[in-house]
Formats: structure tokens, C-alpha cells, sequence
């Protein structure tokens, strides 16, 4: 099967379990991979949308999966799903947001997974905020650079007592990659203190709020350069 980089990254953070659920399956390629490396025994594709998941059944009968070892489920989030029903859950392709929002909906069955592995498209800060000030422990991060975007992932379960509140520069910028020392961190700073230089560079008004985040965003861009002196 030929996938993107973002998807055997996804594929190669997960452990083996007896069920996988993939939410927001799109074409299905995260739970057939998962098939394919035996990663699991029996996997959930759910989509909100008829017409992508659809196309992941498709994909399956060309891929020789036609059996009871996966399952095509239309709903949203987390509603397809019965409670300890699956072991782990895949959340990717959507925005931090929208993640966050799915996990709260259904709490109870979040609690009752072993494992959550969650690859935010966009606003990775918004979940990562979530997950450290809601009893989440954080198993492991990693980063994966596919076609011009960085994609952060997040290994979790729910933990009593977790909760932890950081700077909030630590919720745009992982203090686990940083003292793991990710290989691609210091790219990814960069990409950071780039963008955040195009920002100043829209920055020409002299009204007070432009100067307050004209300040914002010059203390970001110091905070993240002392932070490539670590790596």
C-alpha cells in the first residue's frame, strides 16, 4: 500500500492490540496499514462523512481485506464506538480543536481506552494545552515533516491527578521533544521563529494593542531562540 509519511508515522507509534478504532478515517489507510503490520487483530474505520469511508471499503477489497477483521462505521467522533470496545483510538487529519472537543463529548469512553494516539493537523498548542491541564498522561511525542507541514503526535491516556499547567510558549513548543532533543526540533524552531518574523512584519500599526503584540511576539521569538542554543 502506498501511503503518505504522515500515515506510517501514525502506524509505526502504535503498539498491538486486540481492537483499533480510527476516527475520521478519510480513505481508511491508517487502519488497513494497521492490518497489514499486524498491529492489530481487529480495526473500526468511523467517518462522519458516507463519502470517504466509502472509499476506505473500496480500498480494503483492493487490498484483499473483505473479512471481519475491520469495520466501516458512519458518526461522528467517538459515538460509533461502544465503550471498552476498542482498546486504542487514532484521531488524526482534523484540528486540535476539533479534537479536543471529540475527546469531551465522550469522556467516559476515553477513560475506558488503554491508549490514544492523536496527530493534529492544525493548532497542535490548542490540544497539547487540553491534554496536560485535563489528566492526561503523556506517554510519548514525536514529530514527522510530510510535504512542507510538521505533524506533532501525541501518545496518551486518561490518569486521576495528572494535571499540570505550563508557560504558555510550552504548549506551542514540547518540552518532551525539547529534552528528548527530537532530531527534527531544531527545524521545526526555525520554521517557528520564521513565521513569527512574517508576523512582526505585518505588524505597522501604532495603536496600543498592535504594540502589545508586536512585544508578544518578539519575547516568543527570544524564548524560542534561546531554546535552539539547547539543542
Amino acid at each position: 500500500m502506498d501511503v503518505s509519511k504522515r500515515i506510517e508515522f501514525i502506524v509505526d507509534s502504535l503498539d498491538k492490540v486486540g481492537c483499533l478504532a480510527d476516527i475520521g478515517t478519510d480513505h481508511g489507510y491508517v487502519p488497513l496499514l494497521a492490518l497489514e503490520r499486524e498491529k492489530a487483530d481487529k480495526v473500526i474505520a468511523c467517518d462522519i462523512n458516507k463519502d470517504p469511508l466509502d472509499k476506505a471499503k473500496l480500498n480494503a477489497i483492493l487490498e484483499g481485506i473483505v473479512g471481519d477483521e475491520i469495520d466501516f462505521r458512519l458518526g461522528s467522533g467517538l459515538k460509533p464506538l461502544e465503550i471498552k470496545e476498542a482498546n486504542s483510538v487514532v484521531i488524526a487529519g482534523m484540528g486540535g480543536n476539533l479534537i479536543r472537543d471529540i475527546l469531551e463529548a465522550d469522556i467516559e469512553k476515553v477513560n475506558s481506552l488503554e491508549e490514544l494516539i492523536l496527530v493534529p493537523a492544525q493548532n497542535p498548542e490548542v490540544l497539547r494545552e487540553y491534554l496536560y491541564e485535563n489528566n492526561y498522561e503523556i506517554i510519548k511525542e514525536d514529530l514527522c515533516f510530510d510535504e512542507g507541514v510538521y505533524y506533532e503526535l501525541f501518545k496518551v491516556k486518561r490518569a486521576e491527578d495528572h494535571a499540570t499547567e505550563l508557560d504558555s510558549i510550552y504548549y506551542e513548543v514540547s518540552p518532551m521533544l525539547l529534552k528528548q532533543k527530537h532530531p527534527l526540533m531544531k527545524e521545526y524552531l526555525e520554521s517557528k521563529i520564521e513565521n513569527y518574523s512574517k508576523i512582526l512584519g505585518f505588524i505597522s500599526e501604532d495603536s496600543e494593542s498592535a504594540i502589545l503584540r508586536k512585544k508578544e511576539v518578539e519575547e516568543k521569538i527570544s524564548i524560542i531562540n534561546s531554546m535552539m542554543n539547547y539543542l
